[in-house]
């Protein structure tokens, strides 16, 4: 469950860059990602912390493989006046998954991101879920960081960027 709101969510992460209808591009390098997710029924509450590398070409394949995600297509998609939005139907393991996001840019260094998905039935016991996310842009990356990886709150690195 997790890994299909986080795909989706993505799409508001990794703005397209692509057509004159899309948001500008952001600043490259790394990103202070902050995540705050609640799970229904219950409330449940989760949040974390952690950066990432990113260039443009990292934005664009992150997207491209949201938009190709099997079982998945994108509802509608829209920019306006600093707000991009995407609502998307996919159905993966038997549930259908209806989504959400928004994300408002402060100029090129800062992204806020609402999702919220409804899953019928319950996948894991979860039928809504809604995930608020700030980005702030932090700096260059790090030496041995490439686009793509990610940096743990601990300081731990996951190498996901190119080799």
């Amino acid at each position: 469950m997790r890994n299909v709101l986080l795909a989706v969510s993505m799409a508001a992460l990794a703005m397209p860059v692509a057509r004159a209808t899309d948001p500008p591009e952001i600043k490259e390098g790394l990103w202070q990602i902050h995540t705050q997710t609640t799970d229904n029924p219950g409330a449940k509450k989760s949040e974390g912390t952690y950066s990432l590398c990113r260039d443009h070409a990292y934005d664009k394949s992150v997207q491209a493989k949201v938009k190709q995600m099997p079982g998945c297509t994108v509802a509608n998609e829209s920019f306006e006046a600093g707000k991009y939005s995407v609502q998307s139907h996919c159905v993966r393991a038997g549930t259908t998954i209806d989504s959400k996001s928004t994300t408002t840019s402060q100029g090129d260094t800062v992204l806020r991101s609402e999702t919220h998905a409804t899953y019928s039935p319950a996948l894991f016991g979860v039928s809504e879920s809604t995930m608020v996310t700030e980005q702030k842009y932090a700096g260059s990356c790090p030496a041995g960081v490439q686009p793509g990886d990610r940096i743990n709150a601990d300081g731990s690195v996951m190498h996901r960027g190119k080799k």
